[in-house]
């Protein structure tokens, strides 16, 4: 317990090498960074991780751009900056790995295997390491398909994985969702792995690979098709039919709400009489009675929309609410930023930009009511942190740092 009464953050005393980029390592990475663990982010020399140089960029308070895109998944972390092809980089790398828990990688299959770093050489240096590895299709031993030395991103396994054939208009093609799930989800997942992974090492007193595949990881989450499918063999696609039972969004005057849960009579009876339709209620089709889609998309749908379009859609989910249908409102990012009941809910979190600046980002959605608040650390300038960790956990002198420097080497 900590001096107010409350618990450490679970993840504290846990050290964690960040060998990745893009998203869904540093993802993943920031998750247990926000519970606790110290994060030592991995980068290369001169350039970093390549979203440092993704649009769109905030200017810093001294006038330089900073990527808004890597401030949002590199809280509270450090940065160090290793040429792991240099000798004397290695060798500090492998101290560190050593005096560490957990090594993430997402630099794709055999990335390290090749720098004479695989896991097999990895756990000898340290037979406690968890080493947890993002690829796109997976990389373990004994686990490696036809796939796994395809490159792989955020659109490829959306599409592989089945989630572009059932997203979109009824009469367009296949369509991503829209922000950057295929790498979200897998740092999630990836996150999970390495707190099981620790769980097993606290038992057994030894570490492991944890082989992320991307693609499995997308795959896990087809909750409804796959079920379908096996109960059916029926492919579930963007038809009309299948969309009625997610309810589509309803126009109001100023955007759009979700109607859902749409079974039981009485639901459909108050919505009809509070709209002053009550006419429709002699017609089971309307109280969802042996409706198809194209009904429901041709008359159903509009005749709501008589009435809903009239109002602005807070008061449009306010009174369906009333009807006893599940509401949601379709919200942009500015609508997201405002909304009273994240606010309320500490789900956003100012991390800063890493120059004294302010960054308001989205906080990592774990309440742990015993626990102190998350830390908010500005995410690292490229190599702020060379020094402290290089000259203690890594082992270099002073001179081997100097001379690494000069070389272009950290």
């Amino acid at each position: 317990m900590t001096t107010n009464g409350k618990q450490q953050l679970p993840m504290e005393g846990i050290r964690i090498l960040d060998a990745t980029h893009i998203i869904a390592g540093p993802f993943c990475a920031m998750i247990l960074a926000d519970m606790g663990a110290e994060v030592i982010k991995i980068e290369r020399p001169g350039n970093g991780d390549r979203s440092r140089h993704n649009h769109p960029f905030i200017k810093n308070s001294d006038g330089e751009d900073v990527s808004a895109r890597f401030l949002g998944v590199n809280r509270n972390k450090k940065s160090v900056t290793m040429d792991l092809r240099d000798a004397t980089c290695k060798r500090a790398f492998e101290e560190m790995v050593k005096v560490s828990d957990v090594l993430l990688d997402n630099w794709g299959p055999g990335a390290f295997r090749r720098l004479g770093l695989g896991y097999d050489y990895l756990k000898e240096l340290n037979p406690g390491l968890i080493y947890a590895s993002i690829t796109g299709y997976g990389d373990a031993e004994g686990l490696r398909g036809p796939y796994s030395e395809w490159p792989a991103n955020n659109p490829c396994v959306q599409g592989m994985g089945g989630w572009m054939q059932i997203t979109g208009s009824p009469d367009g093609p296949p369509q991503m969702v829209g922000d950057n799930i295929g790498d979200s989800v897998p740092g999630v997942w990836t996150a999970l792995g390495v707190m099981f992974a620790l769980e097993s090492r606290r038992k057994t007193g030894l570490g492991q690979h944890v082989d992320m595949s991307m693609y499995d990881c997308m795959v896990s989450h087809m909750t409804s098709s796959m079920p379908h499918f096996q109960a059916t063999k029926e492919i579930s696609g963007r038809a009309r039919e299948n969309m009625f039972t997610a309810q589509l969004a309803l126009e109001a005057n100023d955007g759009f709400v979700v109607l859902a849960g749409s079974g039981g009579e009485g639901k459909w009876e108050a919505l009809w009489s509070m709209i002053g339709r009550e006419e429709l209620i002699s017609d089971p089709r309307y109280l969802g009675k042996g409706v198809t889609g194209e009904f429901y998309f041709n008359n159903v749908v509009p005749a709501i929309e008589e009435w809903s379009k009239q109002l602005p859609k807070q008061e449009v989910n306010k009174q369906l609410l009333t009807c006893g249908f599940s509401m949601g409102i379709v919200q942009d990012a500015g609508d997201i930023d405002s909304c009273p009941h994240l606010e309320q809910r500490n789900m956003f979190v100012d991390s800063g930009d890493g120059y004294g600046g302010s960054f308001r980002t989205i906080n990592t959605p774990i309440q742990l009511t015993g626990c102190v608040n998350s830390p908010s650390g500005d995410p690292p300038k490229l190599g702020e942190h060379n020094r402290q960790i290089l000259a203690s956990i890594g082992g270099l002198s002073q001179s081997e740092l100097d001379s690494l420097e000069s070389d272009g080497k950290i």
